[in-house]
């Protein structure tokens, strides 16, 4: 299974939302694709599987995305869809519920989308 499937043009369906446990959040972190310099991005949508970024300007499908939440160490994902400002990204290994759940408790708003 290939770690670059095709870009998806829409966020996740509804269907696909019910399966994980996701928050709403607010943090600001760090990403970058390539050898690009790093950039501030606020996090804004958080499940142990993946995220939701506000808008990265020229976001590619087929590089993966690096991450830097405080207080985490170093994450690697990859884009699956942007739309309307917004960019949802999956990490190559999904969060340990800990964290998850820590980063939920000390940034989220305590509630589930």
């Amino acid at each position: 299974m290939s770690f670059y499937p095709r870009l998806v043009t829409g966020p996740p369906t509804q269907d696909q939302s019910e399966r994980a446990e996701r928050v709403s959040v607010t943090l600001l972190c760090e990403v970058r694709q390539g050898s690009r310099p790093w950039k501030a991005a606020r996090l804004d949508d958080l499940a142990p599987g993946g995220f939701r970024i506000a808008w990265l300007p020229e976001v590619r499908d087929d590089l993966p995305l690096r991450i830097r939440i405080p207080g985490l160490h170093l994450l690697t994902a990859r884009v699956c869809w942007s739309r309307d400002n917004m960019v949802g990204c999956e990490f190559a290994e999904p969060l340990h519920p800990a964290v998850f759940e820590h980063i939920a408790r000390t940034t989220g708003n305590g509630s589930s989308v």
